[in-house]
Protein backbone atom coordinates (compact mmCIF):
# COMPACT_ATOMS: atom_id res chain seq x y z
CA UNK A 1 0.00 0.00 0.00
CA UNK A 2 2.76 2.51 0.75
CA UNK A 3 4.24 1.72 -2.74
CA UNK A 4 1.17 2.71 -4.24
CA UNK A 5 0.80 5.89 -2.45
CA UNK A 6 3.89 7.41 -3.45
CA UNK A 7 3.63 6.46 -6.70
CA UNK A 8 0.23 8.33 -6.88
CA UNK A 9 2.05 10.95 -4.93
CA UNK A 10 3.11 12.65 -8.24
CA UNK A 11 0.18 12.67 -9.94
CA UNK A 12 -1.69 13.97 -7.02
CA UNK A 13 0.75 16.73 -7.49
CA UNK A 14 0.33 17.58 -11.11
CA UNK A 15 -3.46 17.47 -9.94
CA UNK A 16 -3.13 20.07 -7.36
CA UNK A 17 -1.23 22.13 -9.29
CA UNK A 18 -3.71 22.17 -11.89
CA UNK A 19 -6.95 22.71 -9.66
CA UNK A 20 -6.17 24.66 -6.65
CA UNK A 21 -3.11 26.21 -7.08
CA UNK A 22 -4.57 27.02 -11.67
CA UNK A 23 -0.80 26.86 -12.77
CA UNK A 24 -0.34 26.01 -16.48
CA UNK A 25 0.20 22.63 -18.00
CA UNK A 26 4.12 23.27 -18.75
CA UNK A 27 4.63 24.76 -14.85
CA UNK A 28 2.52 22.00 -13.84
CA UNK A 29 4.57 19.55 -15.52
CA UNK A 30 7.64 20.75 -14.60
CA UNK A 31 6.90 20.55 -10.96
CA UNK A 32 5.38 16.87 -11.92
CA UNK A 33 8.92 15.28 -12.99
CA UNK A 34 10.30 16.60 -10.01
CA UNK A 35 8.15 15.05 -7.87
CA UNK A 36 8.05 12.09 -9.95
CA UNK A 37 12.03 11.68 -10.29
CA UNK A 38 12.57 12.49 -6.25
CA UNK A 39 9.94 9.21 -5.65
CA UNK A 40 11.71 7.17 -8.02
CA UNK A 41 15.30 8.37 -6.29
CA UNK A 42 14.11 7.73 -2.76
CA UNK A 43 11.50 4.87 -3.08
CA UNK A 44 12.28 2.95 -6.44
CA UNK A 45 16.27 2.79 -6.32
CA UNK A 46 16.30 4.63 -9.24
CA UNK A 47 19.90 5.76 -9.88
CA UNK A 48 20.39 9.42 -11.26
CA UNK A 49 22.05 8.07 -14.31
CA UNK A 50 18.24 6.66 -15.17
CA UNK A 51 16.79 9.36 -14.29
CA UNK A 52 18.66 11.66 -16.65
CA UNK A 53 18.55 9.40 -19.20
CA UNK A 54 15.12 8.18 -19.14
CA UNK A 55 13.80 12.29 -19.26
CA UNK A 56 16.16 12.67 -22.21
CA UNK A 57 14.65 9.49 -24.07
CA UNK A 58 10.99 10.82 -22.96
CA UNK A 59 11.45 14.11 -24.21
CA UNK A 60 12.81 12.79 -27.42
CA UNK A 61 10.23 10.49 -27.81
CA UNK A 62 7.99 13.39 -27.70
CA UNK A 63 8.83 14.68 -31.04
CA UNK A 64 5.92 13.19 -33.00
CA UNK A 65 4.01 15.86 -30.67
CA UNK A 66 5.66 18.25 -29.38
CA UNK A 67 7.64 19.34 -32.97
CA UNK A 68 4.73 19.40 -34.81
CA UNK A 69 3.05 21.67 -32.28
CA UNK A 70 6.06 23.64 -32.64
CA UNK A 71 5.92 23.65 -36.26
CA UNK A 72 1.90 24.04 -36.95
CA UNK A 73 2.38 27.42 -35.01
CA UNK A 74 5.04 28.17 -37.17
CA UNK A 75 3.12 28.09 -40.15
CA UNK A 76 -0.26 29.26 -38.40
CA UNK A 77 1.96 32.52 -37.66
CA UNK A 78 2.74 32.62 -41.14
CA UNK A 79 -0.56 32.39 -42.65
CA UNK A 80 -1.73 34.89 -39.77
CA UNK A 81 0.99 37.47 -40.74
CA UNK A 82 0.77 37.23 -44.36
CA UNK A 83 -3.21 37.41 -44.34
CA UNK A 84 -3.95 34.04 -45.99
CA UNK A 85 -5.96 33.00 -42.70
CA UNK A 86 -7.89 36.39 -42.76
CA UNK A 87 -8.99 35.24 -46.53
CA UNK A 88 -9.71 31.92 -45.57
CA UNK A 89 -12.13 32.92 -42.60
CA UNK A 90 -13.80 34.83 -44.96
CA UNK A 91 -14.07 31.68 -47.35
CA UNK A 92 -15.14 29.39 -44.95
CA UNK A 93 -17.86 32.58 -43.60
CA UNK A 94 -20.51 31.69 -46.99
CA UNK A 95 -20.43 28.18 -45.98
CA UNK A 96 -23.52 26.21 -45.83
CA UNK A 97 -25.34 29.51 -44.54
CA UNK A 98 -29.00 28.04 -44.76
CA UNK A 99 -28.73 25.06 -42.74
CA UNK A 100 -26.81 25.52 -39.12
CA UNK A 101 -26.78 21.99 -39.14
CA UNK A 102 -24.61 21.00 -41.81
CA UNK A 103 -22.77 23.78 -41.46
CA UNK A 104 -22.22 23.08 -38.15
CA UNK A 105 -20.44 19.22 -39.02
CA UNK A 106 -19.21 20.58 -42.03
CA UNK A 107 -16.93 23.60 -40.02
CA UNK A 108 -16.24 21.68 -36.60
CA UNK A 109 -15.90 17.80 -37.97
CA UNK A 110 -14.96 18.00 -41.47
CA UNK A 111 -12.72 20.76 -41.76
CA UNK A 112 -11.67 20.71 -37.82
CA UNK A 113 -10.81 16.92 -38.08
CA UNK A 114 -8.45 17.74 -41.18
CA UNK A 115 -6.63 20.66 -39.98
CA UNK A 116 -6.27 19.03 -36.72
CA UNK A 117 -5.26 16.08 -38.71
CA UNK A 118 -2.26 17.76 -40.56
CA UNK A 119 -1.40 19.80 -37.46
CA UNK A 120 -3.19 22.88 -37.06
CA UNK A 121 -5.39 23.61 -33.74
CA UNK A 122 -9.26 23.96 -34.22
CA UNK A 123 -9.24 25.49 -30.58
CA UNK A 124 -7.24 28.65 -32.21
CA UNK A 125 -8.58 28.76 -35.15
CA UNK A 126 -12.34 27.99 -35.39
CA UNK A 127 -13.74 30.66 -32.50
CA UNK A 128 -12.82 33.65 -34.36
CA UNK A 129 -14.58 32.14 -37.79
CA UNK A 130 -17.76 30.93 -35.69
CA UNK A 131 -17.64 34.39 -33.45
CA UNK A 132 -17.31 36.08 -37.83
CA UNK A 133 -20.80 34.14 -38.52
CA UNK A 134 -22.56 35.24 -35.75
CA UNK A 135 -22.27 32.30 -33.27
CA UNK A 136 -22.20 33.55 -29.44
CA UNK A 137 -18.78 33.73 -27.58
CA UNK A 138 -19.88 30.89 -25.88
CA UNK A 139 -20.89 28.57 -28.94
CA UNK A 140 -17.83 29.91 -30.24
CA UNK A 141 -15.30 28.83 -27.70
CA UNK A 142 -17.29 24.80 -26.85
CA UNK A 143 -17.72 23.90 -30.52
CA UNK A 144 -14.16 23.80 -31.79
CA UNK A 145 -13.32 22.32 -28.39
CA UNK A 146 -15.81 19.39 -28.69
CA UNK A 147 -15.81 18.88 -32.43
CA UNK A 148 -12.22 17.87 -33.33
CA UNK A 149 -12.05 14.76 -30.55
CA UNK A 150 -14.54 12.92 -32.72
CA UNK A 151 -11.33 11.91 -34.35
CA UNK A 152 -8.47 12.86 -32.03
CA UNK A 153 -6.73 10.07 -31.91
CA UNK A 154 -5.76 10.54 -35.40
CA UNK A 155 -4.71 13.86 -34.66
CA UNK A 156 -1.36 15.00 -36.29
CA UNK A 157 -1.03 12.76 -39.03
CA UNK A 158 -2.46 9.48 -36.31
CA UNK A 159 0.56 10.70 -33.81
CA UNK A 160 -1.56 9.10 -31.02
CA UNK A 161 -1.63 5.93 -32.47
CA UNK A 162 2.08 5.68 -33.70
CA UNK A 163 2.78 6.38 -30.07
CA UNK A 164 0.39 3.56 -28.86
CA UNK A 165 2.21 1.35 -31.31
CA UNK A 166 5.96 2.29 -30.30
CA UNK A 167 5.11 1.91 -26.71
CA UNK A 168 3.37 -1.78 -27.32
CA UNK A 169 5.98 -3.03 -29.22
CA UNK A 170 8.55 -2.08 -26.46
CA UNK A 171 6.25 -3.41 -23.75
CA UNK A 172 5.87 -6.78 -26.04
CA UNK A 173 9.22 -7.06 -27.42
CA UNK A 174 11.07 -8.16 -30.03
CA UNK A 175 9.64 -10.50 -32.30
CA UNK A 176 6.06 -9.67 -31.28
CA UNK A 177 5.61 -6.47 -32.30
CA UNK A 178 2.02 -5.26 -33.60
CA UNK A 179 1.61 -2.83 -36.49
CA UNK A 180 -0.56 0.24 -37.64
CA UNK A 181 -3.56 -1.46 -39.13
CA UNK A 182 -3.10 -4.00 -36.21
CA UNK A 183 -4.32 -1.01 -33.73
CA UNK A 184 -6.25 0.45 -36.16
CA UNK A 185 -8.69 -2.33 -36.42
CA UNK A 186 -9.56 -1.84 -33.05
CA UNK A 187 -9.10 1.81 -32.72
CA UNK A 188 -11.19 2.84 -35.22
CA UNK A 189 -14.17 0.31 -33.95
CA UNK A 190 -14.98 3.72 -31.47
CA UNK A 191 -15.19 6.10 -34.08
CA UNK A 192 -18.35 6.12 -35.35
CA UNK A 193 -20.21 6.16 -32.16
CA UNK A 194 -17.86 8.57 -30.30
CA UNK A 195 -18.55 11.42 -34.10
CA UNK A 196 -22.31 10.44 -33.67
CA UNK A 197 -22.28 11.70 -29.94
CA UNK A 198 -20.16 14.29 -30.33
CA UNK A 199 -22.08 15.83 -33.16
CA UNK A 200 -25.21 15.94 -31.13
CA UNK A 201 -23.65 17.39 -28.57
CA UNK A 202 -22.49 20.48 -30.59
CA UNK A 203 -26.36 20.80 -31.69
CA UNK A 204 -27.64 20.09 -28.17
CA UNK A 205 -25.31 23.59 -27.32
CA UNK A 206 -26.55 25.47 -30.69
CA UNK A 207 -29.77 25.13 -29.84
CA UNK A 208 -31.05 21.74 -27.72
CA UNK A 209 -33.39 19.74 -28.48
CA UNK A 210 -34.81 21.68 -31.58
CA UNK A 211 -31.33 21.86 -32.87
CA UNK A 212 -30.93 18.09 -32.50
CA UNK A 213 -34.35 17.36 -34.06
CA UNK A 214 -33.32 19.69 -37.31
CA UNK A 215 -30.03 18.32 -37.41
CA UNK A 216 -29.96 14.85 -36.88
CA UNK A 217 -29.58 13.79 -40.24
CA UNK A 218 -26.40 15.52 -40.80
CA UNK A 219 -25.33 14.36 -37.86
CA UNK A 220 -25.99 10.38 -38.75
CA UNK A 221 -24.25 10.68 -41.82
CA UNK A 222 -21.45 12.46 -40.82
CA UNK A 223 -20.76 9.53 -37.76
CA UNK A 224 -21.37 6.75 -40.66
CA UNK A 225 -19.02 8.48 -43.04
CA UNK A 226 -16.26 8.52 -40.83
CA UNK A 227 -17.36 4.99 -39.64
CA UNK A 228 -16.72 3.73 -43.65
CA UNK A 229 -13.81 5.82 -44.12
CA UNK A 230 -12.01 4.69 -41.41
CA UNK A 231 -12.94 0.73 -41.75
CA UNK A 232 -11.13 1.20 -44.66
CA UNK A 233 -7.57 3.18 -43.68
CA UNK A 234 -7.48 1.09 -40.61
CA UNK A 235 -6.97 -1.85 -42.80
CA UNK A 236 -3.75 -0.97 -44.52
CA UNK A 237 -0.43 0.11 -42.34
CA UNK A 238 0.20 3.31 -44.63
CA UNK A 239 -3.26 4.70 -44.71
CA UNK A 240 -4.35 4.51 -41.09
CA UNK A 241 -2.12 7.72 -40.17
CA UNK A 242 -4.23 9.60 -42.84
CA UNK A 243 -7.31 8.34 -41.08
CA UNK A 244 -7.83 11.99 -39.84
CA UNK A 245 -7.29 13.25 -43.45
CA UNK A 246 -9.47 11.47 -45.19
CA UNK A 247 -12.53 11.32 -42.94
CA UNK A 248 -12.29 15.05 -42.47
CA UNK A 249 -12.69 15.85 -46.54
CA UNK A 250 -14.84 12.83 -46.70
CA UNK A 251 -17.71 14.84 -43.79
CA UNK A 252 -17.14 18.27 -45.65
CA UNK A 253 -17.74 16.21 -49.10
CA UNK A 254 -20.81 14.64 -47.64
CA UNK A 255 -22.00 17.41 -46.39
CA UNK A 256 -21.82 19.43 -49.74
CA UNK A 257 -24.07 16.73 -51.30
CA UNK A 258 -26.61 16.90 -48.28
CA UNK A 259 -26.92 20.52 -49.44
CA UNK A 260 -26.93 20.11 -53.08
CA UNK A 261 -29.42 17.50 -52.48
CA UNK A 262 -31.86 19.09 -50.17
CA UNK A 263 -31.84 22.35 -52.23
CA UNK A 264 -30.15 24.61 -50.32
CA UNK A 265 -26.72 26.89 -51.01
CA UNK A 266 -23.25 25.55 -50.42
CA UNK A 267 -21.97 28.74 -50.67
CA UNK A 268 -23.71 32.07 -49.93
CA UNK A 269 -21.50 35.33 -50.31
CA UNK A 270 -24.11 38.10 -49.45
CA UNK A 271 -23.22 37.54 -45.69
CA UNK A 272 -19.98 38.97 -46.37
CA UNK A 273 -19.82 43.02 -45.55
CA UNK A 274 -18.01 45.40 -48.93
CA UNK A 275 -15.04 45.11 -46.89
CA UNK A 276 -14.91 41.15 -46.82
CA UNK A 277 -15.88 41.30 -50.38
CA UNK A 278 -13.32 43.87 -51.62
CA UNK A 279 -10.46 41.65 -49.64
CA UNK A 280 -11.20 38.40 -51.13
CA UNK A 281 -11.41 39.99 -54.74
CA UNK A 282 -7.84 41.09 -54.16
CA UNK A 283 -6.60 38.00 -52.12
CA UNK A 284 -7.34 34.46 -54.06
CA UNK A 285 -8.03 31.80 -51.90
CA UNK A 286 -5.82 29.35 -54.07
CA UNK A 287 -3.12 31.23 -52.49
CA UNK A 288 -4.26 31.15 -48.79
CA UNK A 289 -4.90 27.92 -48.91
CA UNK A 290 -1.20 26.73 -50.34
CA UNK A 291 0.68 25.86 -46.88
CA UNK A 292 -2.18 23.54 -46.32
CA UNK A 293 -2.76 22.27 -49.87
CA UNK A 294 1.22 21.86 -50.26
CA UNK A 295 1.17 19.76 -46.58
CA UNK A 296 -1.63 17.66 -48.00
CA UNK A 297 -0.37 16.81 -50.99
CA UNK A 298 2.83 15.82 -49.14
CA UNK A 299 1.10 13.71 -47.29
CA UNK A 300 -0.91 11.58 -49.62
CA UNK A 301 2.31 11.85 -52.01
CA UNK A 302 4.57 9.92 -49.33
CA UNK A 303 2.14 7.65 -47.51
CA UNK A 304 -0.69 6.38 -50.14
CA UNK A 305 2.52 4.59 -52.01
CA UNK A 306 3.13 1.62 -49.89
CA UNK A 307 6.64 1.11 -51.09
CA UNK A 308 7.22 5.03 -50.03
CA UNK A 309 5.55 4.47 -46.44
CA UNK A 310 7.28 1.00 -45.56
CA UNK A 311 10.37 3.27 -45.86
CA UNK A 312 10.30 5.95 -44.46
CA UNK A 313 7.60 4.87 -41.22
CA UNK A 314 9.89 1.37 -40.66
CA UNK A 315 13.50 1.15 -42.60
CA UNK A 316 14.34 5.17 -41.91
CA UNK A 317 13.90 5.38 -38.15
CA UNK A 318 16.72 7.69 -38.08
CA UNK A 319 16.74 6.04 -34.49
CA UNK A 320 18.84 7.62 -31.50
CA UNK A 321 21.42 4.66 -30.02
CA UNK A 322 22.76 4.65 -26.58
CA UNK A 323 20.98 7.22 -24.77
CA UNK A 324 17.80 5.42 -23.35
CA UNK A 325 18.59 3.59 -20.12
CA UNK A 326 17.53 0.08 -21.34
CA UNK A 327 20.05 0.51 -24.20
CA UNK A 328 17.02 0.61 -26.82
CA UNK A 329 17.04 2.74 -30.22
CA UNK A 330 14.89 5.57 -29.90
CA UNK A 331 13.16 5.81 -33.46
CA UNK A 332 12.58 9.48 -34.84
CA UNK A 333 11.60 8.84 -38.21
CA UNK A 334 12.67 12.14 -39.09
CA UNK A 335 11.75 12.03 -42.93
CA UNK A 336 8.11 10.25 -41.92
CA UNK A 337 6.95 12.40 -39.51
CA UNK A 338 4.84 15.22 -40.33
CA UNK A 339 6.33 17.69 -38.23
CA UNK A 340 9.05 17.57 -41.33
CA UNK A 341 6.65 18.55 -43.76
CA UNK A 342 4.70 21.09 -42.15
CA UNK A 343 7.67 22.65 -41.90
CA UNK A 344 8.43 21.94 -45.79
CA UNK A 345 5.04 23.22 -46.92
CA UNK A 346 5.32 26.51 -44.73
CA UNK A 347 8.82 27.08 -47.01
CA UNK A 348 7.69 25.65 -50.24
CA UNK A 349 4.37 28.25 -50.15
CA UNK A 350 6.40 31.19 -50.13
CA UNK A 351 7.08 31.99 -53.65
CA UNK A 352 2.80 31.70 -53.98
CA UNK A 353 2.20 33.96 -51.11
CA UNK A 354 4.95 36.36 -51.46
CA UNK A 355 5.65 37.36 -48.03
CA UNK A 356 7.09 40.81 -46.91
CA UNK A 357 10.10 40.72 -44.88
CA UNK A 358 8.42 42.75 -42.41
CA UNK A 359 5.67 39.69 -42.48
CA UNK A 360 8.01 37.21 -42.29
CA UNK A 361 9.87 38.81 -39.29
CA UNK A 362 6.09 39.06 -37.39
CA UNK A 363 5.64 35.58 -38.12
CA UNK A 364 9.17 34.42 -36.36
CA UNK A 365 8.27 37.16 -33.78
CA UNK A 366 4.95 35.73 -32.84
CA UNK A 367 6.03 32.17 -32.94
CA UNK A 368 8.63 32.80 -30.79
CA UNK A 369 6.04 34.24 -28.20
CA UNK A 370 3.59 31.37 -28.48
CA UNK A 371 5.38 28.20 -28.95
CA UNK A 372 7.68 27.55 -26.03
CA UNK A 373 5.51 26.79 -23.29
CA UNK A 374 2.99 24.93 -25.27
CA UNK A 375 5.87 22.84 -26.98
CA UNK A 376 7.26 21.93 -23.65
CA UNK A 377 4.04 21.27 -22.27
CA UNK A 378 3.72 18.11 -24.83
CA UNK A 379 7.29 16.82 -23.79
CA UNK A 380 7.25 17.03 -20.31
CA UNK A 381 4.64 14.68 -19.93
CA UNK A 382 5.87 12.19 -21.89
CA UNK A 383 9.44 12.51 -20.03
CA UNK A 384 7.36 11.92 -16.71
CA UNK A 385 6.10 9.05 -18.36
CA UNK A 386 9.39 7.42 -19.28
CA UNK A 387 10.53 8.34 -15.43
CA UNK A 388 7.80 5.97 -14.65
CA UNK A 389 8.23 3.17 -16.64
CA UNK A 390 11.83 2.49 -16.27
CA UNK A 391 11.96 3.55 -12.13
CA UNK A 392 13.90 1.11 -10.65
CA UNK A 393 15.39 0.19 -13.52
CA UNK A 394 19.15 -1.77 -13.29
CA UNK A 395 22.10 0.00 -15.46
CA UNK A 396 23.45 -3.36 -14.54
CA UNK A 397 21.12 -5.85 -16.09
CA UNK A 398 22.49 -8.04 -18.78
CA UNK A 399 20.13 -10.51 -20.59
CA UNK A 400 22.93 -13.45 -19.74
CA UNK A 401 23.90 -12.17 -16.26
CA UNK A 402 22.12 -12.99 -12.61
CA UNK A 403 21.43 -9.45 -12.72
CA UNK A 404 17.95 -8.79 -11.97
CA UNK A 405 16.35 -6.14 -14.47
CA UNK A 406 14.36 -3.99 -11.97
CA UNK A 407 15.60 -3.63 -8.32
CA UNK A 408 12.19 -2.87 -7.08
CA UNK A 409 8.62 -3.07 -8.74
CA UNK A 410 8.41 -0.16 -11.34
CA UNK A 411 5.86 2.56 -10.47
CA UNK A 412 4.21 1.29 -13.59
CA UNK A 413 4.21 -2.48 -12.01
CA UNK A 414 2.81 -0.98 -9.03
CA UNK A 415 -0.44 0.52 -10.26
CA UNK A 416 -1.14 -2.53 -12.59
CA UNK A 417 -0.87 -5.14 -10.01
CA UNK A 418 -2.44 -3.12 -7.94
CA UNK A 419 -5.39 -2.07 -10.63
CA UNK A 420 -5.48 -5.94 -11.59
CA UNK A 421 -6.42 -7.25 -8.07
CA UNK A 422 -8.80 -4.25 -7.40
CA UNK A 423 -10.98 -4.54 -10.62
CA UNK A 424 -10.12 -7.51 -12.09
CA UNK A 425 -12.03 -8.31 -15.60
CA UNK A 426 -14.11 -4.56 -14.75
CA UNK A 427 -10.92 -3.06 -15.17
CA UNK A 428 -12.07 -2.62 -18.93
CA UNK A 429 -15.29 -0.24 -16.99
CA UNK A 430 -12.60 2.31 -15.98
CA UNK A 431 -10.32 2.32 -17.95
CA UNK A 432 -11.35 5.32 -20.68
CA UNK A 433 -12.16 7.43 -17.26
CA UNK A 434 -8.15 6.72 -16.12
CA UNK A 435 -7.67 8.15 -19.80
CA UNK A 436 -9.73 11.09 -19.14
CA UNK A 437 -7.98 11.92 -16.10
CA UNK A 438 -4.64 11.77 -17.94
CA UNK A 439 -5.88 13.96 -20.72
CA UNK A 440 -7.39 16.22 -17.97
CA UNK A 441 -3.89 16.60 -16.43
CA UNK A 442 -1.48 16.57 -19.37
CA UNK A 443 -3.90 18.23 -21.81
CA UNK A 444 -3.09 15.71 -24.66
CA UNK A 445 -3.75 12.13 -25.53
CA UNK A 446 -1.01 11.07 -26.75
CA UNK A 447 0.61 12.40 -23.74
CA UNK A 448 -1.70 10.62 -22.05
CA UNK A 449 -0.30 7.39 -23.86
CA UNK A 450 2.91 8.22 -23.07
CA UNK A 451 1.88 8.46 -19.52
CA UNK A 452 -0.52 5.57 -19.04
CA UNK A 453 0.00 3.31 -21.55
CA UNK A 454 1.99 0.66 -20.57
CA UNK A 455 0.61 0.39 -17.26
CA UNK A 456 -2.65 -0.15 -19.06
CA UNK A 457 -1.08 -2.91 -20.90
CA UNK A 458 0.58 -4.50 -17.61
CA UNK A 459 -2.56 -4.41 -16.39
CA UNK A 460 -4.22 -6.02 -19.03
CA UNK A 461 -1.15 -8.63 -18.98
CA UNK A 462 -1.74 -9.34 -15.53
CA UNK A 463 -5.27 -10.03 -15.88
CA UNK A 464 -4.36 -12.46 -18.59
CA UNK A 465 -6.29 -10.82 -21.63
CA UNK A 466 -4.13 -11.61 -24.42
CA UNK A 467 -3.00 -9.14 -27.42
CA UNK A 468 -6.64 -8.36 -28.13
CA UNK A 469 -7.19 -6.95 -24.56
CA UNK A 470 -4.59 -5.51 -24.50
CA UNK A 471 -5.37 -3.14 -27.65
CA UNK A 472 -8.64 -2.68 -26.50
CA UNK A 473 -8.20 -1.73 -23.20
CA UNK A 474 -5.24 0.72 -24.50
CA UNK A 475 -7.74 1.88 -27.41
CA UNK A 476 -10.35 3.26 -24.18
CA UNK A 477 -7.47 4.62 -22.42
CA UNK A 478 -6.64 6.57 -25.64
CA UNK A 479 -10.11 7.72 -26.40
CA UNK A 480 -11.06 8.79 -22.82
CA UNK A 481 -7.90 11.00 -23.07
CA UNK A 482 -8.82 12.69 -26.13
CA UNK A 483 -12.09 13.72 -24.67
CA UNK A 484 -10.51 14.92 -22.40
CA UNK A 485 -9.62 17.66 -24.85
CA UNK A 486 -13.36 18.77 -23.89
CA UNK A 487 -12.65 19.76 -20.29
CA UNK A 488 -8.85 20.61 -20.80
CA UNK A 489 -8.16 23.65 -19.40
CA UNK A 490 -5.62 24.61 -21.52
CA UNK A 491 -7.96 23.78 -24.95
CA UNK A 492 -10.62 25.76 -23.54
CA UNK A 493 -8.13 28.99 -22.63
CA UNK A 494 -6.95 29.03 -26.01
CA UNK A 495 -10.08 28.66 -27.60
CA UNK A 496 -11.39 31.69 -25.34
CA UNK A 497 -7.78 33.82 -26.11
CA UNK A 498 -8.20 33.47 -29.57
CA UNK A 499 -11.41 35.49 -29.40
CA UNK A 500 -10.30 37.80 -26.76
CA UNK A 501 -12.15 36.37 -24.26
CA UNK A 502 -10.61 35.38 -21.44
CA UNK A 503 -12.49 34.17 -18.23
CA UNK A 504 -15.60 32.99 -20.35
CA UNK A 505 -14.29 29.51 -20.69
CA UNK A 506 -15.17 29.07 -17.31
CA UNK A 507 -18.91 28.92 -18.65
CA UNK A 508 -18.28 26.24 -21.19
CA UNK A 509 -16.22 24.13 -18.74
CA UNK A 510 -19.66 23.40 -16.45
CA UNK A 511 -21.45 21.72 -19.47
CA UNK A 512 -18.88 19.87 -21.03
CA UNK A 513 -17.83 18.41 -18.12
CA UNK A 514 -21.11 16.97 -18.24
CA UNK A 515 -20.32 15.64 -21.78
CA UNK A 516 -16.98 14.35 -21.10
CA UNK A 517 -18.77 12.19 -18.60
CA UNK A 518 -21.50 10.98 -20.96
CA UNK A 519 -19.02 10.11 -23.84
CA UNK A 520 -16.45 7.99 -21.20
CA UNK A 521 -19.06 6.21 -20.01
CA UNK A 522 -20.41 5.26 -24.01
CA UNK A 523 -16.82 4.75 -24.80
CA UNK A 524 -16.18 2.56 -21.28
CA UNK A 525 -19.15 0.39 -22.47
CA UNK A 526 -17.73 0.10 -26.09
CA UNK A 527 -14.71 -1.50 -24.15
CA UNK A 528 -16.66 -4.17 -22.26
CA UNK A 529 -18.22 -4.43 -25.19
CA UNK A 530 -15.66 -5.45 -27.11
CA UNK A 531 -13.62 -7.20 -24.42
CA UNK A 532 -17.21 -9.53 -24.29
CA UNK A 533 -17.12 -10.13 -28.36
CA UNK A 534 -13.77 -10.93 -27.74
CA UNK A 535 -14.18 -13.66 -25.70
CA UNK A 536 -12.19 -11.63 -22.44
Amino acid sequence: MFSLLVTLLPIAVILVMLIVFKKPADISGIVGWLAVSLVAFFFFQTSGEVLLRSTASGLIKSFSVSLIVATSLLQMAYMEKTGALKRIIIFIKTLATENKAVQIMMINIGFGTLMVAVGATPVSLLPPILLAMGYSTYVAIALPAIGYDSLCTYALLGAPIVVFVDVANGFLGKGHEITLSQAGSIFFLFLPIVSTLIGLCMLWIVGRGPAIKAGLAPCLISGAVIGIVSYFTNHYDNLVVLTGVLSGLAVILAMVLYLLFTGRKVINKSVLTPEEVDYARTHPLWKALMPWALLIVLILALNLPQQSFEYLYKTMTMSISGLSADGRPIPTRFLWNAYTWIFVSTLLSIPFIRPSMPQIKESLQTWWKRAPRPVFSAAIFFAIGEVMNMSGYNMAYNANQAAPQFLTSSMVKVLADFSAHAFHNAYGAVVSFIGLFGGFITGSEASTIAMFAKYTMTTASNLNWGLKGLIIATAGLAFGGGLASVISPAKLQNAAASIDKLGEENQVIRIAFIFSLILTTVTSLAVVGLLYIHGI
